[in-house]
């Protein structure tokens, strides 16, 4: 077997449906769509929701919810988390991004979940009150970044 030899399936190619073209092709006059109605013209057929009429599902159910469009979607980066840097360590957000704590641009809020007993040097974008509480008391800082944008 060579690539010579290779030929296309039986049935994979077939010829485009020339339609409009005469009675002789069979498909003249009203080109395989019946008489009228609306599969007959064009841009014609019902859309997937279409009930026949009846009240669509989707309109006679409630609406419900809010989407609060000023949401800040901040990343979580708890306190225990932060106990794999060493003592006196400045830790940046790019360096919690190299071990995998956060990714992409959305901004880092530090939470108190934890303690921690090292004395750190932390920038985010925001600190709760007790995580804050928790560094300074271990006897850290604190550096709050802004957010970009």
């Amino acid at each position: 077997m060579n690539l010579s030899t290779l030929k296309k399936p039986k049935g994979m190619i077939t010829e485009r449906k020339r339609i409009g073209r005469g009675p002789g092709s069979g498909l003249g006059k009203t080109s395989g769509k019946g008489h009228k109605g609306h599969n007959a013209r064009s841009g014609g057929g019902v859309s997937p929701d279409f009930e026949g009429g009846q009240m669509p599902l989707k309109r006679r159910m409630p609406k419900y919810g809010f989407v609060n469009r000023a949401h800040v979607g901040y990343q979580i980066v708890h306190l225990k988390a932060l106990d794999i840097f060493s003592d006196n360590e400045e830790i940046t957000i790019n360096k919690m991004k190299e071990k995998g704590m956060v990714r992409g641009d959305k901004p880092v809020v530090i939470l108190s979940d934890g303690g921690i007993n090292k004395k750190l040097v932390v920038q985010a974008h925001r600190f709760s009150k007790e995580a804050k509480h928790k560094i300074e008391s271990a006897g850290g800082r604190t550096e709050v970044v802004s957010v970009a944008g």
